[in-house]
């Protein structure tokens, strides 16, 4: 185990399947399991203990659940959260963007995915799975005015304030460009695109990249491309 490893906490309440996580992510030299939670209550208990990186956050869970557990973690500026769902609930999904998790997996994800997901999350980046970025999008962007949900996160006046810059960054994180995708496509270096990106962050109120993204789609930024 490296000085850098990746800290993990587990939060699952079906003991097999965290015994599976846990074999999948301590193969690798820079990821370690600090625990294991049984259910929403506990994981918030052991997030505040052990200071984990990343919690690994299953959403129903006897007690108090992945979302509220979720809720709670970030509330306290506490580890990134992934959430693990499952294909078709949506509202899980949406429901977990606003109590602030950093990222979404199926859960018949492969174990790379699983990997490369956590490693992603401890970075500071978002993650959303590719099959469930088309119903993020649908959602937030509906086709028509009709359709439209109560804006679930109020227009912030701040995006008046982004710089050119700043703003074709907003369009770039909303495509799902990574920092290095938009300073290539930019001309610029990647430490500059990491100014740019705290500074969207900060000025639209935004936790993470993937609020950001959402806030972009439901603020009329970009738009869904057509389906064909």
């Amino acid at each position: 185990m490296t000085d850098a490893a990746i800290r993990v906490l587990l939060a699952d309440d079906h003991r097999l399947v965290r015994t599976g996580f846990r074999v999948i992510l301590e193969i690798e030299d820079d990821i370690e399991v600090v625990g294991e939670a049984a259910d929403g209550a506990e994981a918030v208990e052991l997030a505040a203990r052990h200071v984990p990186d990343v919690v690994l956050m299953d959403v129903e869970m006897p007690g108090l659940d992945g979302l509220a557990a979720t809720r709670r973690i970030t509330a306290a500026a506490g580890p990134s959260v992934l959430i693990l769902t499952t294909f078709g609930r949506d509202d899980y999904l949406f429901a977990a963007l606003r109590a602030g998790a950093s990222g979404f997996l199926l859960k018949n994800s492969s174990p790379e995915a699983l990997v490369e997901a956590v490693r992603v999350i401890a970075r500071g980046d978002a993650l959303l799975a590719p099959e469930m970025t088309r119903r993020v999008i649908a959602a937030f962007a509906p086709r028509s005015p009709a359709d439209a949900p109560a804006p679930p996160v109020p227009v912030p006046a701040a995006l008046g304030e982004l710089t050119p810059r700043e703003y074709e960054v907003l369009v770039a994180l909303a495509a799902g460009a990574t920092n290095a995708e938009i300073a290539a496509a930019l001309h610029l270096a990647e430490t500059t695109v990491k100014t740019h990106v705290s500074r969207v962050l900060t000025k639209l109120g935004a936790r993470d990249r993937t609020q950001a993204v959402v806030m972009a789609y439901e603020l009329g930024v970009v738009r869904p491309h057509p389906q064909g």
